[in-house]
């Protein structure tokens, strides 16, 4: 696999703060290797506020509105959930360089919150992809999905960081 010429942005919007300052360490570690390969943006999108009182469908959806607002025309939504479409880290290089050939823009990553993703969000999506059946911390999927993005793009280029 070859990185297209033409290179989209990829943007990754989390929802909440990272809390932990030994992920934060690490999603600025990948962040900064993944820069220089793509043009490459994260996004912390505060938490709601006066939430306490909200059912959990009241909560995703208020969250799918503040994520909505970050979406902008000619965007391709990825969303990851515990739900979706598990891949290999070889296929999810693959998917990823599909979207580099497509001839789009920007590639938006989103890791919602706690209790999963509005409808209205899922129906906006292009893929909506599972890192595993095994249930993670929203906290710890943002390093561990950043790593994934930089080991699918070295696959792409085809170097050594990935033993298969």
């Amino acid at each position: 696999m070859h990185l297209c010429r033409r290179i989209m942005k990829i943007k990754v919007l989390f929802c909440g703060k990272t809390e932990e300052e030994f992920l934060k360490t690490g999603i600025r570690e990948y962040e900064t290797r993944i820069k220089r390969y793509v043009p490459f943006e994260i996004v912390e999108i505060a938490g709601l506020k006066n939430s306490a009182g909200f059912s959990i469908a009241e909560q995703s959806a208020a969250e799918s509105v503040l994520i909505s607002k970050r979406f902008v025309p000619g965007d391709v939504i990825v969303l990851l959930d515990e739900h979706g479409k598990e891949m290999s880290s070889v296929e999810f290089a693959s998917f990823l360089n599909r979207q580099f050939l497509s001839g789009n823009k920007n590639l938006v990553f989103v890791i919602g919150g706690p209790f999963g993703f509005d409808p209205i969000i899922k129906k906006r999506a292009s893929a909506i992809l599972s890192l595993s059946r095994m249930t993670f911390s929203h906290q710890m999927v943002r390093l561990f999905f950043t790593e994934q993005l930089y080991r699918g793009l070295t696959i792409i280029r085809g170097e050594s960081y990935h033993h298969e």
